[in-house]
């Protein structure tokens, strides 16, 4: 039975996780450092000679960039792209934009604590990690793990609390682990789904 790949990786480095301001569904651009990491990625991934079918990625430029940088260094150009808002970084609200460390002198950096590391309290106008998993993994189900299933292989770019989202359901990670797991940019990892169970292969 042929076995199907899906690969996951977070955007590398933007132009605000430089500047520490909190990002959500702003759309900065990414800085060398992250074109560095998307290309690395590329490479990794290239010697490991993986080969997609179809990519998926947000709205978000900083995350189809790095989508684009990984194809790139791995002559892979010429796959469907499919964007999506479903897969956006978590909605920071009234925190994005906001240096993280002035948003604790504002609000105290026990409550700033609480809405980064919650996993069902958002922030004033935002989203929790909750929200997040409810808008992340109905996308999944209905349009990407369809496609794993079918035997192709799926990359998608996206970002670190969709990320999140998506691990939390293929390894089973109960809500109070999956906040305090940390997915690096440009890390690809890496699942096969074989006779219909999704594992871990990195």
């Amino acid at each position: 039975m042929k076995k199907s790949n899906l690969v996951l990786v977070r955007h590398g480095q933007s132009e605000w996780n430089k500047k520490n301001l909190f990002t959500g569904w702003k759309d900065p651009e990414l800085t060398h450092l992250g074109i560095e990491e998307a290309i690395k990625a590329g490479k990794l991934l290239k010697t490991k000679e993986m080969k997609f079918d179809i990519m998926f990625t947000s709205d978000l430029f900083r995350a189809q960039e790095t989508g684009r940088l990984i194809l790139e260094n791995m002559n892979q150009l010429d796959i469907p792209v499919i964007k999506n808002q479903s897969l956006n970084e978590r909605n920071y609200g009234d925190l994005a934009g906001l240096n993280k460390d002035d948003a604790r002198e504002k609000w105290g950096e026990e409550q700033v604590h609480i809405w980064r590391r919650s996993f069902d309290i958002p922030p004033p106008g935002g989203e929790s990690l909750k929200d997040t998993a409810e808008r992340v993994l109905p996308y999944f189900h209905s349009e990407i793990l369809p496609k794993v299933e079918e035997g192709l292989d799926v990359l998608v770019a996206a970002h670190g609390n969709s990320l999140r989202a998506l691990v939390m359901e293929l390894e089973g990670i109960s809500s109070d682990d999956i906040v305090k797991l940390e997915i690096a940019t440009g890390d690809p990892l890496t699942y096969e789904l074989l006779e219909g169970k999704i594992t871990r292969t990195n």
